[in-house]
């Protein structure tokens, strides 16, 4: 585990408000992506059938990038594309006095979906958190459409923000950790096994117990709607509750695509086993490492 002093002051010290209670969105959907290329996964294809197809007006925003500007000819929006994307609209704005303008706002007044690609999530939260755009965004999951992202373009969507320092993200609590909140009480890490992440988390929750982990690996995403979220794609997800531990005491457990979560009850199900909890998991809180 990466964790140096300074880590683990950063933990222990931040003095932030963090919901206790993990929650979605009341209405409209989220699609969380761990990162990595999304073709054949069926990812991007569940995004747009939840925006009502690919007629529908998809607003993208590449601002986690490191652009200075973009375009409707970047690559970025190949793999949207290429998934029956036909009306896309980039925005993208460093300046927060502009993404809290009316007028740069507007076109995610007319959209169905919003997706956010990679990058580094705190450029995400300079430009836009508590601005008019951060409030469209929210309007449109108020109306029943859906906000997507991978990547940078997950995390930026939990409330609690990890590897949101401005000098690099292998430090899990850096000095953003506000993120946009679709997802309340809850954090989230990507690239999850492809980069050897899957124990990155753990002081996270160990300092903010309250909190929920979600880790999601390349290829995969959760599927958010209302306090219930399925899994897609093709590797795992994996979820830190300090409440629930494995039988064997290990301090976070995998779902895969199929599996469902409860975030009212913390509880997963497995896609063939609806009427039982995931086994091996048990309501117990974690042990306080010797």
């Amino acid at each position: 585990m990466r964790c140096s002093l300074a880590v683990l002051l950063l933990l222990t010290t931040y003095s932030g408000a963090v919901s206790a209670q993990a929650a979605g969105p009341v209405r409209g959907s989220l699609v969380i992506a761990g990162g990595g290329n999304l073709e054949g996964t069926g990812i991007l294809e569940r995004f747009l059938d939840l925006a009502g197809g690919g007629d529908e007006l998809i607003v993208v925003i590449p601002t986690a990038g490191e652009d200075d500007a973009y375009d409707q000819s970047w690559d970025g929006l190949r793999q949207l594309r290429a998934a029956g994307a036909r009306r896309i609209r980039v925005l993208h704005t460093r300046d927060r006095k502009v993404a809290d303008t009316a007028d740069f706002a507007a076109p995610i007044r007319e959209a169905r979906g919003v997706w956010f690609p990679g990058g580094r999530q705190w450029r995400l939260a300079d430009a836009y958190l508590n601005t008019r755009t951060h409030r469209e965004l929210e309007a449109v999951l108020a109306r029943g459409g859906v906000i997507g992202g991978t990547s940078a373009g997950a995390t930026i969507q939990g409330g609690f923000m990890v590897r949101g320092d401005t000098k690099g993200n292998e430090l899990m609590v850096g000095d953003h950790v506000d993120g946009l909140g679709f997802i309340t009480g809850v954090t989230i890490d990507q690239h999850l096994l492809k980069r050897n992440r899957q124990f990155d988390l753990l002081p996270v929750i160990e300092a903010h117990p309250d909190l929920l982990g979600i880790g999601l690996d390349e290829a995969t995403a959760i599927v958010v709607r209302g306090n219930t979220f399925d899994v897609i794609g093709r590797s795992y997800v994996a979820i830190y509750d300090a409440q629930r531990t494995l039988d064997s005491g290990g301090r976070f457990y995998f779902l895969t695509a199929g599996d469902r979560f409860d975030l009212t009850a913390r509880e997963a199900r497995r896609r063939s086993e609806r009427t039982e909890p995931i086994e091996r998991v048990k309501k117990q809180p974690w042990k306080k490492p010797s």
